[in-house]
């Protein structure tokens, strides 16, 4: 009996470290730019890379948009988001995304989703609505919200390439 609860137990643990480790993002757990967490936010979290090799972790578009703002002298090298479906990372420049439907967005009124794939994304489409766009036009839009909110956007300042992002 006592061989058998310790096994339960030993079990128990073991399954719990392995559902934790998957359920973290890579650091830092919060977002640079408004402080939320980023695993909690995973299905929509950014990481952005520079051209001098620095990065900005994010949990949204939105945020992302705020920081390249921010960081208007550097040239952007690169952009991952996450695949809503898969959380895993993925290349923002090549995902499908979804602007609108019935999900709530993250720090965002318009909702804006990447999936790894076209056929996610239009399965998502039929479930929850919104239409299928590409990362130029989810930045546009972004940057229109952003200074409807009064709040800094990137506009491309000294970035050049991919909409003024330097992508």
């Amino acid at each position: 009996m006592t061989k058998t609860v310790l096994t339960l137990i030993t079990l128990l643990v073991l399954c719990t470290a392995v559902i934790t480790l998957a359920g973290t993002v890579e650091p830092p757990e919060e977002c640079v730019s408004c402080g939320m967490n980023r695993t909690t936010f995973a299905q929509s979290r950014m990481v952005v890379t520079f051209g001098d090799n620095s990065s900005a972790a994010t949990c949204s578009v939105n945020c992302a948009v705020q920081v390249m703002g921010e960081k208007r002298g550097k040239m952007l090298k690169s952009a991952q988001v996450a695949d809503y479906d898969s959380r895993k990372l993925i290349d923002a420049r090549t995902a499908s995304w979804v602007i609108g439907g019935d999900r709530r967005g993250v720090m965002s009124p318009v909702a804006k989703w990447a999936f790894a794939d076209r056929k996610g994304a239009e399965a998502f489409i039929r479930k929850h609505g919104g239409v299928l766009t590409s990362f130029d036009d989810v930045l546009k839009e972004t940057e229109k919200e952003l200074e409807g909110a009064g709040q800094p956007a990137s506009h491309g300042h000294g970035q050049s390439g991919h909409g003024g992002h330097g992508m």
